[in-house]
């Protein structure tokens, strides 16, 4: 029997209404998969492929077969933006069949969630920061809620494989199987998956199966593909270019440097820049641009902060009033109230819709927002993936694909050197697109890692879930579940002492454990919930409007820039946690805290081949075109590509050492706190691109040296400075300092890929 006739006569009626075709690959794989094994299932297929419906045909139509008597399947998505919208199509697919969709999270009403606590049935789609209150909160409860459990999927799972919230989110499965004596099968759903066999080990972990990966037939990519180049101010790179070949000084020069012809598949010719008639005083090319080619069609402008999105949008904003037109720009991030970002969600889906919002990750994955005419992306993301996901946001009714890069540089000073000439941006954005397309590279899950924070906050949640409990039961509930891996019961020890010595477990008369006081206001905070480190926020209002959250408290009458708007502080309430403010007019900086990439070394590598190689690829524009071609004479020139030390002059040299975020910050430390006969001073780095140092040694002893300590024997431990508490995730500081140095030593530096570069380069 075909996968088609195989589905419930509601599915093909919808199948049907919906005036499909055919059935797509990724939907007859899935049926194929969940109808034929009994095994976990994980689907790769690009963006809009369909896979949510891949997944839940062939679950509903088992369901209408043989109704479960719980909850019978859970959906796990990281947004609730991503919940809300596959809320709305799954009760469209399931009305008819009366097979109930349920949604928990911190925006659904009490009522809803009530009736769900009464009547456990169908689907309940959640993100994992609910399911953690879930299970702590109504922990008596999980047998009667999910106790016919039969599915568990996980959407965007490629999210959730390298750090501690996806941890928590397989430690919340299995637990929750525990708990109501089930083990349900797993379904993960990705675009962008790096390493599927790695990631199909991650979703079976500890459920006795293994996973199945279909091969699915992917159709033909169509890309619509633009980078262009802007210095913050004139002249821009073509310009200069063009002035330098005009001067007979230079043309020995640049006699390596002339234009590439113009490849013949330029990508369908995206225009060039066009001057706006009026601009914003200091006015941003780069901006101007995107202002420009936003008119009259509904974009995303992507970003890699909150602090970057609001500047955007608010010099956006002031190009539409020094042109005289009503604002057409939209704003969204995760620190912009619920109002805020759900208008702009329903602003979006709107097929009418000629608006722009500018936003970071938050509408980065799966949520549909219609017909999407273009993506933008300031600068360039950190990960291959991160370019996948905000690309596939457009061509989701058929049409190609479209990314316009913005590239923004300031001009380097006029006698600046390496490495400050590099265009380390422009050169990221090519990696990161030439690496998927050469290769099909994406970053693959994080392995080795030792989540101590994550490790403290179950067993609290654990304890506080439980109740009383001996050490030993505790140690037997935590320790087994699969993203504790590799921690020992030692460590496991030594983190119930601390915690019983610091009051966030108390022992009892009876030798058992329970909450201690400490513990107690965490896990009776909301907060607690969150496994992702957050700020010390504060409420933003203006009258009765809530407009977002800030980071740090803010002074009497300073400005701050919040909701693409500038505002003005007329009150803080400290206690309360609350600012009160009017909006005028201006530009101020916004910050929200620190964010910080994880880039991998393969994009490293190929951003020093861009460098080397001399292919224009099709998809520069004029600007950028230049500006490469500049930032490869000059990688000629200083022989950069060549040698990994460069002499800067005097005794002061960089490195160049092309690895990714957590090789280079174990290399920076083996040269600082290994290789001290070195005498390095003045250390400065621009993490994961160069290092810049003064060196007490010759070139020749620098290389001895170094070859002297790479072949001894190194524990990670030396790596971390003396009294150093390098805090990365959320718990982080409260932990043990012995376990907060392991965790970093062995589960964040990649030692290993430091130490295969430094033998690669002594050859």
């Amino acid at each position: 029997m075909d996968i088609f006739s195989r589905y419930a006569p509601f599915i093909q009626e919808f199948i049907y209404r919906n005036k499909w075709q055919n059935l797509r690959g990724v939907q007859v794989a899935a049926g194929d998969a969940v109808f034929n094994t009994d095994q976990n299932v994980l689907l790769c297929a690009s963006t809009a492929s369909g896979k949510t419906e891949a997944a839940f045909f062939p679950i509903l139509t088992l369901f209408s077969e043989d109704p479960p008597q719980s909850v019978g399947c859970l959906y796990i998505a990281p947004l609730k933006a991503l919940i809300n919208d596959q809320f709305t199509r799954l009760n469209d697919l399931c009305r008819e069949a009366e097979i109930p969709v349920w949604h928990w999270h911190g925006d659904v009403s009490p009522s809803h969630k009530k009736k769900l606590l009464e009547h456990p049935s169908g689907i309940l789609q959640i993100t994992p920061e609910s399911l953690e209150s879930l299970l702590l909160r109504k922990h008596g409860e999980i047998a009667k809620l999910f106790g016919d459990l039969r599915f568990v999927v996980i959407d965007e799972i490629h999210s959730l494989l390298r750090g501690d919230r996806g941890g928590q989110t397989f430690c919340l499965i299995e637990r929750l199987s525990r708990a109501a004596g089930v083990n349900p099968r797993r379904i993960g759903l990705s675009a962008t998956i790096g390493d599927p066999e790695e990631a199909g080990r991650l979703l079976s972990a500890g459920t006795g199966r293994t996973t199945f990966i279909p091969k699915i037939d992917a159709k033909g990519m169509q890309w619509r593909l633009s980078m262009e180049h802007f210095y913050l101010a004139d002249p821009q790179a073509a310009e200069m270019e063009n002035v330098l070949k005009n001067a007979p000084s230079q043309a020995g020069l640049l006699a390596g440097a002339q234009p590439a012809e113009e490849p013949a598949d330029q990508p369908e010719n995206l225009p060039d820049m066009e001057k706006t008639d009026e601009a914003p005083l200091a006015a941003d090319r780069g901006i101007g641009y995107i202002f420009e080619h936003t008119k009259g069609r509904k974009c995303l402008v992507f970003s890699n902060s909150r602090e970057e999105c609001e500047e955007v949008t608010t010099t956006l904003r002031q190009y539409c009033e020094a042109n005289h037109e009503p604002d057409r720009f939209l704003i969204h991030h995760g620190n912009l109230s619920v109002s805020y970002r759900q208008t702009a969600e329903e602003e979006m889906k709107d097929e009418e819709s000629a608006l722009t919002t500018c936003t970071t990750a938050t509408l980065e994955l799966g949520i549909d927002i219609g017909k999407l005419e273009r993506a933008f992306q300031i600068d360039a993301p950190f990960t291959v993936s991160s370019f996948l996901q905000r690309m596939g946001r457009t061509g989701r009714r058929g049409d190609a694909e479209e990314m316009w890069f913005v590239i923004r540089e300031e001009h380097a000073e006029p006698r600046a050197v390496l490495p400050e000439t590099v265009p380390w941006k422009l050169l990221q954005g090519i990696a990161l697109i030439q690496l998927y397309l050469e290769e099909r590279f994406v970053e693959p899950p994080r392995k080795g890692r030792l989540p101590y924070s994550l490790l403290f906050h179950q067993t609290l949640s654990i304890l506080a879930s439980h109740g009383e409990m001996t050490p030993a039961e505790l140690a037997s509930r935590v320790l087994p579940l699969s993203p504790f891996e590799n921690v020992t019961v030692e460590d496991f020890r030594i983190l119930l002492t601390h915690m019983l010595e610091a009051d966030y477990v108390q022992r009892t008369e009876n030798d058992g454990l329970i909450v201690g006081l400490e513990g107690e206001r965490l896990t009776n905070s909301f907060k607690f919930y969150a496994v992702f480190k957050e700020n010390e926020e504060y409420s933003v209002r203006c009258e009765s409007q809530e407009l977002g959250t800030i980071a740090y408290p803010p002074v009497l009458g300073d400005k701050i820039a919040l909701a693409g708007h500038v505002w003005v502080v007329e009150e803080v309430d400290r206690k309360r946690h609350q600012v009160y403010c009017h909006m005028v007019k201006g530009k101020v900086p916004a910050y929200f805290g620190d964010v910080a990439g994880d880039i991998h070394t393969r994009i490293l590598e190929r951003m020093k081949q861009v460098l080397a190689e001399e292919t224009m690829y099709p998809y520069l524009r004029e600007n950028a075109r230049a500006r490469l071609r500049t930032a490869r004479l000059n990688a000629k020139l200083t022989n950069m590509l060549l040698e990994p030390l460069v002499p800067l002059g005097g005794n002061m040299y960089c490195l160049f050492p092309w690895l990714g975020s957590y090789a280079f910050l174990a290399l920076e430390r083996f040269l600082r706190l290994r290789c001290k006969k070195l005498g390095l001073k003045g250390f400065v780095s621009l993490r994961p691109y160069f290092m810049e140092f003064t060196m007490g040694v010759s070139e020749d002893e620098f290389w001895q040296i170094l070859e002297e300590e790479i072949k001894k024997p190194l524990d990670p431990m030396e790596l971390v400075f003396e009294g150093e508490n390098p805090v990365f995730d959320k718990y982080d500081d409260v932990l043990p300092a012995e376990l907060v140095r392991k965790g970093f030593a062995q589960g964040v530096l990649d030692v290993e890929g430091m130490r295969n570069r430094v033998l690669e380069w002594l050859g």
